[in-house]
């Protein structure tokens, strides 16, 4: 079973419940046949299968309910996970769903998270790489962090695409091209540095985008904790062999880069669709058959990893 777990589902329906009440960014989510609007599915599941691929983790990052109206939240992410159980329902053998949440509202987002775990059987929740400005330590996602620790939950961590908060990457075309995965980056640095990991370590964390550049630099954050007294709960690279990373990089020297430094056996297939379709779909797949990693390691990466982590059966 080859499985995808960077894939987004955007139904017009959620969009347009965003936009309604001040999200804009929701454009670049549209016309990409990611929805339910008429062919949409087909379309996706014949990429699907001409890439290989059998099931799809679904998330709605970045275009998550992320307002200050608690209420908006709230009506947010209910729809959007009442839409994925929906096409999960219709399709069981092909989609897996991850819960949006209505943060910044923790007690709110851990109410939603167990609906969504609990009576939709969703496999855990989503969440961008800040929130309003908020790092992901901020003390009010606890309620969130306690509910998906109890449930030994995934928590699938994803660029919020807000530039990093810096204006020389929104201002200058850079918002996905590095402001992405720096993102990723920052984000996990602020989850892990505020102790959500030493505190709630049954969270199983899934990063995108292999981490963005944190395995080109994990001598140096390692050096934070060892010389320079930086305040890491642990040694940041015993903290990432807990963390799985998936593969939607699509450069397979540092895909081999992330092996070496993250181990074979948490890395996972990721495919960023729908941002990446037909031979880009396909190439998400190839690449790493393509790597020069060992055939084994090959087969954890599309298949084992995530097979397991999911508790699917083979």
């Amino acid at each position: 079973m080859r499985i995808d777990f960077h894939a987004h589902y955007f139904p017009t329906e959620y969009l347009d419940l965003l936009a309604r009440h001040g999200s804009g960014d929701t454009d670049v989510a549209r016309g990409l046949c990611a929805g339910k609007d008429e062919g949409d599915l087909d379309k996706r599941l014949a990429m699907m299968d001409a890439a290989g691929v059998d099931l799809q983790v679904l998330s709605a990052t970045p275009q998550l309910p992320t307002f200050d109206n608690e209420e908006h939240a709230v009506e947010g992410a209910r729809l959007a996970n009442d839409l994925y159980a929906e096409v999960v329902e219709q399709h069981p053998d092909r989609f897996v769903a991850l819960a949006a949440t209505p943060l910044p509202h923790g007690e709110a987002a851990a109410k939603e998270a167990a609906r969504a775990i609990d009576e939709l059987g969703f496999a855990g929740a989503t969440i961008g790489t800040e929130v309003l400005g908020r790092t992901l330590a901020d003390p009010e996602f606890e309620p969130l962090w306690e509910a998906l620790d109890q449930r030994n939950a995934i928590l699938y961590i994803h660029a919020s695409g807000k530039d990093a908060a810096s204006p020389l990457i929104g201002e200058h075309g850079l918002k996905w091209i590095v402001g992405a995965p720096f993102e990723d980056t920052i984000g996990v640095l602020h989850y892990v540095r505020g102790g959500v990991t030493a505190r709630h370590p049954n969270i199983r964390v899934v990063v995108a985008h292999l981490g963005g550049p944190i395995p080109f630099l994990a001598q140096r954050i390692d050096d934070n904790y060892n010389h320079w007294g930086q305040g890491f709960p642990e040694l940041p690279s015993d903290t990432w062999k807990k963390m799985w990373w998936d593969t939607a990089n699509f450069h397979a020297p540092s895909l081999r880069c992330s092996v070496e430094t993250f181990g074979s056996d948490r890395i996972l297939l990721g495919s960023d669709f729908p941002y990446f379709q037909n031979d880009l779909y396909t190439r998400a797949v190839r690449y790493v058959e393509q790597s020069e990693l060992p055939e084994d390691t090959v087969e954890q990466i599309l298949s084992t990893n995530a097979t397991q982590l999911l508790g699917l059966q083979r």
